[in-house]
């Protein structure tokens, strides 16, 4: 057998396990394939300022991208030990044991693990083994032409059983079923809200332009979860503890009957580079977390709260952000309905004037309340500031491309939650600010639209925009990357004018 048909049996072999464990998987009803913990455990070891440069190049693309990397690294670890089967038969074992302890300690290390997750490693690994025997296999006793016939009818056997198996683990899969399962629960949902259009004035209704309203769908997605945890809102519980002076688990029903209030709130990830889309303004409904805190009391000391969610992911939020009065909510509703299973659903956290890492969990199941000097939550073991204050930005939206020369409407967005955008100010080539014109907001908490009418000349233009919050504070020039407390510097672009 020459060297590259050892490679591709052992291709096929990886390939043929990565089907018995989905199957497996799906018939055993795991929340997760031992191929989606690998990925998530991909994702929890990758350096913060690793991670950050992906999410800036792929956007919504990292959680494919981090299952196909998993997936390729199986198949070329399986064609090496593919390679090694008939000479070096010891270190094809070793290679098969090293994945199957690898898989099994990221099933275990996710908060659903469990022993049959680990069975269907340990299975998994064996059918490698068996794949490779049966295609590798010495056969002296027939004649070269029968001994290539019996090969390739065993490969095709295997391909077949291959098929067969990862065609069952997609009619079998459980997380099908529960996906639909939980969707008709959260379509059923009659909560006491609305949905709300845009208040007057907030959209400048520019052609070309986003709407000051993100719709659910538009909305950006970053989070650390491969594939959103599936919760049915009839069994999620919020359970409150540590520094309080009564812990108080609550349940779905519970914060429904507390009263539901609606806000626009803007929220943006930390990743969003100067002049980036990672943002979004939406109307959120839920129920106001000061109030929840009250309740439970808090004890002298503490000055933050740890949230963790139902995938394992951490996030600290400064308690005195929660207590200030601002409109920090437990949201049950994304525009007048339920969460999308995406976005939260059944309760997340929305606090405005913090960027995402430090203040918006989704899927959140348990709060701590605690000091910041006593843990470290997931993105500030990766390299991100403790507390995470959202900076003064613009973004510049219009023109979109070339534009022919006299009156250009130049526009955008700007935003600093919880303190509010004073003015936005344009210049073409390093010149003198121009003042914008702003449109109205309902709350410092949300974005503004701005424009600005520019009479073009010919020739290449550069065109920044920078703005100033309620408090007077410009936007500063300071060039800084997202890591560890967010981008800065003015956005710019270029643009030909003909």
């Amino acid at each position: 057998m020459t060297g590259r048909t050892s490679i591709a049996t052992g291709i096929l072999a990886a390939t043929a396990a990565i089907a018995t464990s989905e199957g497996l998987a799906a018939a055993l009803n795991l929340r997760e394939s031992p191929v989606l913990a690998l990925g998530q455990t991909v994702i929890k070891l990758t350096p913060g300022p690793i991670a950050e440069k992906i999410i800036s190049v792929v956007q919504h693309a990292d959680k494919p991208l981090a299952v196909t990397s998993v997936v390729i690294a199986i198949l070329l670890l399986g064609g090496l030990i593919g390679a090694w089967w008939q000479g070096k038969r010891l270190l094809a074992v070793l290679g098969i044991v090293v994945l199957v302890a690898l898989a099994s300690a990221a099933v275990l290390g996710r908060p659903h693990g469990s022993a049959a997750g680990v069975m269907v490693c340990v299975i998994s690994g064996g059918i490698v083994a068996v794949v490779l025997e049966l295609l590798q296999r010495d056969r002296p006793d027939l004649s070269p032409d029968l001994a290539r016939r019996t090969f390739l009818r065993t490969t095709g056997l295997v391909v077949l059983a291959t098929a067969i198996v990862g065609g069952a683990s997609e009619v079998l899969a459980s997380r099908h079923r529960r996906r639909a399962a939980v969707e008709r629960v959260r379509a059923s949902l009659r909560l006491p809200t609305t949905r709300l259009s845009a208040p007057s004035g907030v959209d400048l209704g520019l052609k070309d332009q986003g709407p000051w309203l993100t719709p659910n769908g538009d909305f950006y997605r970053i989070d650390t979860a491969l594939s959103p945890p599936l919760i049915d809102p009839t069994t999620w519980k919020l359970r409150i503890h540590g520094m309080v002076d009564k812990e108080l688990t609550l349940t779905y029903q519970d914060l429904i009957d507390r009263g539901l209030e609606n806000h626009w709130i803007t929220i943006c990830c930390v990743s969003n580079e100067v002049g980036g889309n990672l943002i979004g303004n939406t109307n959120w409904g839920g129920v106001p977390i000061k109030g929840i805190l009250e309740e439970v009391g808090i004890k002298d000391g503490a000055d933050a709260l740890l949230s963790t969610s139902d995938d394992g992911w951490t996030c600290g939020t400064p308690l005195a952000a929660l207590q200030d009065g601002r409109d920090a909510i437990l949201a049950l509703t994304m525009n007048g309905e339920p969460l999308p299973i995406a976005h939260g659903f059944p309760v997340r956290q929305v606090v405005p004037g913090l960027y995402g890492y430090v203040s918006a969990t989704k899927w959140v199941t348990e709060w701590e309340v605690t000091r910041f000097a006593d843990f470290q939550a997931y993105w500030t073991r990766n390299g991100w500031s403790e507390r995470g204050p959202i900076k003064t930005e613009a973004r510049i939206d219009l023109p979109r491309g070339d534009v022919q020369a006299g009156t250009v409407t130049v526009a955008g967005v700007a935003w600093q939650q919880h303190t509010g955008i004073e003015g936005v100010e344009v210049r073409i080539d390093g010149g003198d600010w121009q003042k914008a014109t702003l449109a109205k907001v309902p709350s410092i908490d949300t974005w503004v639209q701005w424009s600005w009418q520019w009479p073009a000349d010919k020739g290449d233009h550069t065109i920044e925009a920078r703005a100033t919050n309620r408090k007077g504070v410009p936007q500063t020039s300071a060039v800084a990357d997202v890591v560890p407390n967010g981008a800065s510097g003015y956005p710019a672009i270029q643009v030909a004018v003909t």
